[in-house]
């Protein structure tokens, strides 16, 4: 048992790397199948399949709204508790995720009512169309009734990961995905229920993927356990959790709003055509990001274990492999995209004039996506430090300050102002990346010179 609680600390690097990524690699692109599985399927509806998935695409910014407010508790919240079992703290660990459990549940119940009350006029703020916000209601109408499974299953197999079971949390989304799988054409063609059978299989998915993950946390396989004397909502447990997680919260979150703002301006530019693009888009985006994601939450429990045990060596040498790692990926992916854009495009619709349009404007789209290892590498190094100032402000430059205003700027500056819309994101993306990497320079020096022990002589 003392082997499994050090190992963290112990193993060697590149294969303790590999150990924890692959699951999590394997998690992440299974999890991408709970969007792009659906928008698949009511993409080749018959009649109206390019309306329905259009619709679908703009129910994402509410979508992203849920995942955010997961990630603003689970996303500080599971890297404290590795730091915290660095320091051999697990009492306190427990703590963070009892309190981080209770907060989710209370967060769930609120975003379940305000969903079912306002969907409607939040979609058609979002981008949808006289044609399309029926798809998007219907879709959204059950969609929100899945609320707390989606909370727990993505806050709570943070803690997972946190604790190096990656495996653990590879099957959780396993498990919601082979039954979204199965459910999806059952539901949608099989029962005639169209885009509410796809979100009804999602809710089902999910809750499936909810009961394994509060299965192994509350029992004795796992190093953590939720226990009732540790459920309290301790300001001094959770508000440093929360201020970790904020910058988690900013990047999911303004996905929300940069991805409202994207379907106002193309529904304005380019009509329905465009917003579906924009959907085709973001669904392949969410392929090369979410692997790329998987690769660093592999590393965030070794850095976060070994950042609180003090071992700046192991620290500095885990983040210079997850860099590697991550750059190698992005450029790979990068290429693919860039040389055979069709290969993708074709995935999500049957439709000539959807797919010639899409496919023209994904590799403007994409292109800098090239250098984005760097940037997932810093931001999750940040986090896992508990740096929460610099993550939360790499984030908020990306996409507050960079991306959100080249959305309308740009438009203005070309002939084609659809074309516009789209060039906003590689701007953004080589802008951030630059700015990212100089600011990690200097306070990944200052977060390790804080744990280096003194050499025998200086004591």
């Amino acid at each position: 048992m003392q082997d499994q609680k050090t190992f963290l600390g112990t193993a060697p690097i590149g294969r303790l790397l590999f150990r924890l990524a692959l699951p999590t690699v394997i998690a992440q692109l299974i999890n991408m199948l709970y969007n792009v599985v659906d928008r698949i399927y009511i993409g080749h509806m018959p009649e109206n399949g390019d309306l329905a998935l259009t619709g679908v695409g703009v129910c994402m910014p509410l979508i992203m709204m849920v995942s955010a407010f997961a990630a603003l508790v689970s996303s500080g919240g599971a890297p404290r508790a590795s730091i915290c079992l660095g320091k051999k703290e697990t009492q306190d660990a427990e703590r963070i995720l009892g309190g981080c459990f209770s907060l989710q549940i209370i967060l769930s119940f609120a975003l379940t009512v305000l969903l079912l009350l306002f969907h409607k006029p939040l979609l058609l703020a979002f981008g949808a169309s006289e044609n399309t916000v029926g798809y998007a209601a219907d879709y959204m109408s059950i969609y929100a009734l899945g609320t707390i499974f989606v909370q727990l299953t993505l806050g709570m197999n943070a803690f997972v990961t946190a604790q190096g079971f990656t495996a653990v949390s590879m099957i959780s989304v396993v498990i919601g995905a082979a039954a979204n799988i199965a459910l999806d054409p059952l539901f949608i063609y099989g029962l005639g229920m169209g885009v509410r059978g796809a979100a009804l299989a999602t809710v089902i998915s999910q809750a499936l993927s909810c009961l394994w993950v509060i299965s192994f946390l509350v029992s004795r396989r796992s190093l953590l356990r939720i226990r009732k004397q540790s459920l309290n909502l301790s300001p001094r447990v959770i508000l440093p959790c929360l201020a970790l997680g904020s910058a988690a919260f900013v990047m999911q979150g303004s996905e929300s709003v940069i991805s409202v703002c994207f379907n106002s301006s193309l529904l304005r530019y380019g009509g329905d055509i465009a917003v579906g693009a924009m959907t085709i888009l973001t669904s392949v985006m969410q392929f090369a990001m979410l692997p790329l994601q998987g690769i660093a939450q592999g590393a965030q429990p070794i850095l976060g274990y070994n950042y609180g045990a003090k071992n700046a060596p192991r620290v500095k040498k885990t983040f210079r492999l997850l860099l590697t790692v991550c750059l190698l990926y992005s450029l790979s992916l990068w290429a693919l995209v860039i040389l055979f854009p069709q290969l993708f495009v074709s995935l999500f619709t049957p439709d000539p004039a959807l797919q010639d349009f899409a496919q023209s404007v994904l590799p403007i789209y994409f292109f800098g996506m090239g250098i984005f290892g760097i940037q997932i590498a810093c931001q999750m190094t940040f986090v896992s430090l508990g740096n929460a100032p610099a993550s939360v402000l790499v984030a908020v430059m990306r996409k507050f300050v960079l991306l959100l205003p080249l959305i309308y700027i740009m438009p203005r500056l070309l002939q084609d102002a659809t074309l516009g819309v789209y060039i906003a994101e590689p701007i953004a993306d080589v802008i951030a990346v630059t700015f990212t990497a100089i600011l990690f320079v200097f306070q990944f020096r200052k977060a390790l010179k804080s744990i280096e022990v003194p050499a025998p002589h200086q004591m």
